[in-house]
């Protein structure tokens, strides 16, 4: 009744309009105008009316969304409620199933927060403390008796666990790289979402293989590397803030050869490369900030062969080689800040054979100890103005 209405009214309104207007006065109002004027009436009047219908359609489908997501949320929460029971039994396998449920879970997460959490709890499990390897049980006591069995029994369960609980640890640093080696913005890649191993204990192999970091915050610190190997091959470090300060390098393999740090904050400030080896040859440096500031080599083979720093800065100041090997042979300092001033050379060998210095600023001054090996005769004579030298380092011999 209503559209009848409007139409009737649109209607009499052409209507007068017409004959307001003294369009074709004259004429009468004939049978096909009449017809023409009630279609068009009527066509407006539906017009109209698809117009409400489309406006409440949309409205109805932002309603049916909103039920779906928070349907979709209502889901996630009591999976991600399981998955976190399973991460606290007793049961080793349980546990295991928690993780693969926790990272499934992240994988199809409806917004990001909800993936951000899952990746926090994974993160906070390799956080919690756990029972050291118990190690092989001794063939006799002090006394000089041999164990009894029920001790054999109840050493070899606590070995038994400790080997179980590691297995679930490390399948956590298992998936954690192998979903930030997928691109960002396809299913399962988790790039973009922050990673806090603060303090973690790295024991086990864990592949960063071609990752990039281009926009979250990294945690390494304080961590552990004591065994395994640990791979950033190939990463690629743009804008993103990557924390190793304060981290152990005592043992393994840590690669970063050809990874490229072009972005962002990638920090080794006061960590300690007491053993194993760190690689980065090949590795590029061409933005952002890199710093090993305060860092101490003492045992660890660290391996800068072939590297290129081409803009951006690294920072070794006040860093300690006293032991191991560290080689800057074949790098190529083209541009940025390479810093080394306040750093002491005290033991062990450093490489800077064949190394080129040909743009930027390189700072050797107020460091202590002998010339790095091959780092005169590659700087050359007369020494170019971005390089800073020691000035003891330029004095003739006795």
């Amino acid at each position: 009744m209503a559209a009848v209405l409007v139409a009737g009214g649109i209607f009499y309104g052409l209507v007068v309009l017409l004959d307001f207007e003294e369009i074709d006065s004259t004429a009468k109002l004939d049978a096909k105008t009449l017809f023409d004027l009630v279609k068009l009436s009527f066509g407006v009047v539906a017009g109209a009316g698809a117009l409400v219908a489309l406006v409440v359609a949309y409205r109805r489908q932002r309603v049916d969304e909103a039920g779906a997501h928070r349907e979709a949320t209502r889901l996630h929460t009591e999976r991600f409620s399981q998955a976190v029971d399973k991460l606290g039994s007793d049961s080793p396998a349980v546990r295991l199933g928690g993780v693969h449920a926790l990272a499934g879970l992240a994988d199809d997460a409806p917004t990001q927060d909800l993936r951000q959490t899952c990746i926090d709890v994974l993160c906070a499990y390799l956080r919690l403390p756990f029972s050291p390897d118990p190690g092989d049980l001794p063939d006799l006591r002090p006394d000089g008796t041999s164990p009894t069995e029920e001790r054999r029994d109840t050493h070899q369960d606590k070995k038994d666990r400790y080997h179980a609980l590691r297995e679930v640890r490390h399948t956590i640093l298992r998936l954690i790289g192998d979903h930030y080696r997928i691109p960002q913005g396809t299913h399962r890649s988790w790039q973009g979402c922050n990673l806090d191993l603060t303090r973690v204990t790295i024991d086990g192999d864990m592949n960063f293989y071609g990752a990039t970091f281009s926009g979250a915050i990294v945690r390494f610190h304080g961590a552990t590397f004591s065994g395994g190997y640990v791979r950033f091959e190939g990463a690629t470090f743009a804008g993103a803030d990557v924390r190793f300060d304060g981290a152990t390098f005592s043992g393994g393999h840590v690669d970063f050869a050809w990874a490229a740090f072009s972005g962002g904050h990638v920090r080794f400030d006061g960590a300690a490369f007491s053993g194993g080896d760190v690689h980065f040859n090949n590795a590029a440096f061409s933005g952002g900030y890199v710093d090993f500031e305060g860092a101490t080599f003492s045992g660890t083979d660290v391996d800068f062969h072939r590297a290129a720093c081409s803009s951006g800065n690294m920072d070794f100041r006040r860093a300690v080689f006293s032991g191991g090997d560290v080689h800057f042979d074949g790098a190529v300092f083209s541009g940025g800040h390479v810093l080394f001033g306040g750093a002491a050379f005290s033991g062990g060998d450093v490489y800077f054979d064949g190394a080129v210095f040909s743009g930027g600023h390189v700072d050797f001054e107020a460091t202590s100890g002998l010339a790095p090996a091959g780092l005169l005769l590659a700087v050359g004579t007369p020494v170019p103005s971005e390089v800073l030298l020691l000035a003891d380092w330029l004095s003739p011999g006795p």
